[in-house]
Parts: C-alpha cells; sequence; structure tokens
C-alpha cells in the first residue's frame, strides 16, 4: 500500500472517531474487532458473523456513560443467574468494558427484591441492577426508585410489552414452560394444539399425564391470557376428568421418569431439559400448546446508583444482539432482541411442537395473580392428591438452606419438612414472614402431610 493512500486512511479513520467524539458517542469496537469471547460464542454456536449485522450501531453509547464508567470503575448486579453462567455470557462485555470490575451476586428471590428495597429507604445501596424482580418491582414504584431505561439506544429492540411503559424495568431474556412426551407414546400429529385439548386426549387419560406443582410457571400465564372463569373451568376439568398424576417431583426430575416411561406426557418442562435428553438419544419431545406459556425475565436499575453509567452500558449491551446471543450461549433461553426473537434458531429446539406464534407471557403484573390463582390451585391439588395434612406443634431442631428445609420431632422421630418461598404460609409473633425469620429452637405449629412433606402454614409465636 502506497503512503499517500495509508495517510488517506488514517485521516478518514480519525475523522470518523472524531465526528464520535464531537456527537457525544463513545467510538465502537467495530464488527472487525469482535471480542475474542464473541469470536468463540460464534463458534461454538456455529453461527455466522453476519448475524450480528448492525451491531456498531448497536454499541454506540454516549461518552459521558463510558467516562462515567471508567471514573467508577465498579459494578454490582444482583440476578438468578448462576455464578457460571454470568462468567460465561458476560464474558464479552468485560473484553469491551475491561476497566469495569463486576461484583456479581446471586442472593435469593426473597432477598434480591427485598434488601436492596430496605437498603434504599435508609440511604444506602447494595447494588446497581437487580434482575427478577417479578411482582415485587412494584414496591419500587411507589417511591420512584427506578432509573428510566428508555434512554438505553438498544431499549429500541425490544418487542412489545416486554419493556414497562415507563422504563422501570425491562425484558432481558424469555423462558418456555410447556409439556414434555414420550415420542414412543405420542406420536407428533397427536399432540394438543391448545390447552383445552389435553382434556380430550386418551393418551393422557389413566395417570399418563404427569403435573408438578408448580402453576407459577405456565397455569398464571393461561389465568392473564384467557381469564380467571376460563382457567378454574380447566382446572377443574383437568383435575376430575384427566386425573393426572400429582408429582412431588421437581420439573426436571419428571423429565428423567417420562423418559423411563412413567407417563406419556409432563408438565411443565423447560426446553433445555429436554434437549439435554434429546441429545443423549432418548426419546422425548418438547411441546408448546397455543397460547405458549412464556416468562419474561427482567432487569432494572436504581435510581441514582453509584455506578449507573457502568450499569447502562451493561442493560444497553445485554439488550444488543451480542449479548443476547453470549446469554443464549450460556442458558439456551430465547433471545428478546426483536430480530432474533423471530429466529427459529434461538426458539426451543427450533421451534419445535409450537402449534402457532401465540404466547401467553409472565412479566411483573402476572406474577401479582398467583394469589388468586393459588387459591384455585391449592384446593384441587391438595383434593386429588389424596394427602392429608396434620397441624403439629413441635420445636425446630434444625433449618437449612435459609429456611427451605426444617427438621422436627414427630412421635420420637425426626421428620423433615420442606417450606415453599411461595405457597406456605408463615407467621412469627403474628406477622406474615418469610422463611428465613424461623430459628432454630422455636416452638411452631405447623400444617404438613407428615415426613418429606411440603407445610401448607407454620405459625410461630
Amino acid at each position: 500500500m502506497n503512503q499517500k493512500l495509508t495517510r488517506n486512511i488514517r485521516r478518514t479513520t480519525g475523522a470518523v472517531i472524531a465526528g464520535l467524539l464531537v456527537a457525544g458517542l463513545s467510538a465502537p469496537l467495530m464488527a472487525a474487532e469482535l471480542p475474542n469471547a464473541t469470536k468463540k460464542i460464534l463458534k461454538e454456536l456455529k453461527l455466522d458473523a453476519s448475524i450480528l449485522s448492525g451491531l456498531d450501531k448497536e454499541m454506540k453509547v454516549p461518552k459521558a456513560w463510558v467516562d462515567g464508567a471508567r471514573k467508577t470503575g465498579k459494578l454490582r448486579i444482583h440476578s438468578s443467574w448462576s455464578n457460571s453462567e454470568f462468567v460465561a455470557m458476560s464474558a464479552p462485555f468485560r473484553e469491551r468494558y475491561p476497566f469495569i470490575k463486576i461484583k456479581y451476586s446471586r442472593p435469593k428471590r426473597n432477598d434480591r427484591a427485598i434488601k436492596p428495597l430496605i437498603a434504599l429507604k435508609t440511604g444506602r445501596y447494595i447494588t446497581d441492577i437487580v434482575n427478577g424482580l417479578g411482582g415485587k418491582v412494584f414496591l419500587y414504584y411507589k417511591d420512584d426508585l427506578l432509573a428510566d431505561l428508555r434512554e438505553l439506544p438498544n431499549s429500541a429492540n425490544i418487542p412489545a410489552g416486554m419493556m414497562d411503559k415507563k422504563g422501570r424495568w425491562v425484558g432481558v431474556r424469555l423462558r418456555y414452560w410447556c409439556a414434555a412426551y414420550n415420542t414412543k407414546k405420542i406420536k407428533k400429529a397427536d399432540l394438543p394444539k391448545t390447552w383445552g385439548d389435553l382434556l380430550t386426549m386418551p393418551a393422557l387419560r389413566k395417570g399418563n399425564l404427569a403435573l408438578a406443582n408448580r402453576p407459577n410457571q405456565w397455569v398464571v400465564n393461561l389465568w392473564s391470557a384467557k381469564g380467571p372463569k376460563w382457567t378454574t373451568n380447566f382446572l377443574n376439568e383437568l383435575f376430575t376428568k384427566v386425573k393426572p398424576q400429582l408429582r412431588k417431583e421437581g420439573t426436571s426430575a419428571l423429565v428423567g421418569l417420562l423418559v423411563a416411561g412413567e407417563f406419556n406426557m409432563s408438565i411443565s418442562a423447560a426446553p433445555f431439559r429436554v434437549q439435554e435428553r434429546q441429545e443423549l438419544g432418548a426419546p422425548v419431545g418438547f411441546h408448546c400448546p397455543d397460547p405458549a406459556p412464556v416468562s419474561i425475565t427482567e432487569s432494572s436499575i436504581l435510581k441514582g446508583a453509584p455506578n449507573i453509567d457502568a450499569a447502562k452500558l451493561y442493560i444497553n449491551w445485554v439488550l444488543s444482539k451480542e449479548g443476547q446471543i453470549a446469554k443464549y450461549s450460556a442458558d439456551r433461553a430465547t433471545p428478546i432482541h426483536k430480530d432474533l426473537i423471530k429466529m427459529a434458531r434461538f426458539r426451543p429446539l427450533g421451534g419445535e411442537g409450537q402449534s402457532g406464534n401465540k404466547v401467553a407471557m409472565r412479566g411483573p403484573k402476572e406474577a401479582l395473580m398467583l394469589p388468586d390463582l393459588y387459591k384455585v390451585w391449592g384446593p384441587l391439588w391438595d383434593g386429588h392428591s389424596g394427602i392429608k395434612y396434620t397441624v403439629v406443634t413441635t420445636k425446630i431442631l434444625a433449618k437449612k438452606r435459609g429456611g427451605r428445609f426444617l427438621e422436627i420431632k414427630v412421635g420420637g422421630k425426626t421428620h423433615k419438612v420442606t417450606v415453599s418461598g411461595r405457597r406456605t404460609k408463615i407467621k412469627v409473633g403474628g406477622k406474615n414472614v418469610s422463611r428465613k425469620k424461623i430459628k432454630v429452637g422455636m416452638t411452631c405449629a405447623i400444617n404438613y402431610p407428615g415426613h418429606k412433606g411440603e407445610a401448607k402454614t407454620i405459625v410461630c409465636p
């Protein structure tokens, strides 16, 4: 290359960068300079770099944000991703912004939502970003404690309905919760097109449908989309006519039992759990009747957070194509970016088993509907499970995993009691409290179905 041409290229490049700086925008890392972490992710997912078209534009942010983030050099995030998932998904961001040191925490659901709020009311910040507030997000509305995320350039990438109208939260990922089925027992052509079709499928009768006690993952979506009346009638017929197996196992364990032939279909199921079994050659498929239940994981930034510029950079990056693909590589949840969400490549198992494009969303608004749903679901579950509850008054001998499990003495034997963060109603000193308020040594009245059962109520003086 001759010297004159080289000088012209340098002048042109310098002019472009100068123009960005004058406009108050930081110079983006160009597509040719993708982070090594991003290149690795694309290679592992067998994606061409062209899928990131427009990324240069998405990475343009106000220069003041970059300067502010460089000045503080810190970022605190509270979320529900495992530590390994977060490390994997955030690798490209850390490469792009190496001057930001991230402190990541994975508090329990209630702590994640309530502790930052309590701290704010005393003038303290214990995090900058909170993911997964769910229905608790409304507790932050009253005192206007959340930053407006509509100023993020990449908020324009979010489909309608997946961001708060005032920008107080924005969706960062989607998770489908549908049905897993044994492909040796049910043909794809016979799968239910709608949820109502479950009620008339012969292959699901005689205990060949298994339900997990997780209505928050799919029924609340129907409660919102189709209404309480329709959903109540549907549940009554499901429990009384189809008569499913009511299983105490979690959704992941049910997929394993499905593969073993214990039943023909299980609800609810996550697509990545089904995919894990498929890759091992198991006869299992994933199917979403219409409408497909989808949950949103939302992110919020605390207003006035000490590291607010770094927080804006991070959420803006997560909403970019690069951020969404990095997140998908770590947790296999469907991207929320308007261009990626349409691609079968990122939908559950390539879109397998979905009868249409309609979805029933579960976001913060739907989370507030859960108490009304439990009033219908609870009696049906208890009444058809054959489980008998007994109230015992006894001393708490041990407490494990923040109160998820308790040990008590009943009739001279040690019983283990499961305590749900959502379903178990707990009172201490006459006040409704979380399970972590239960202390070893307390004498409590526990309404439960026996050893290893889940308590309905726990009342301690």
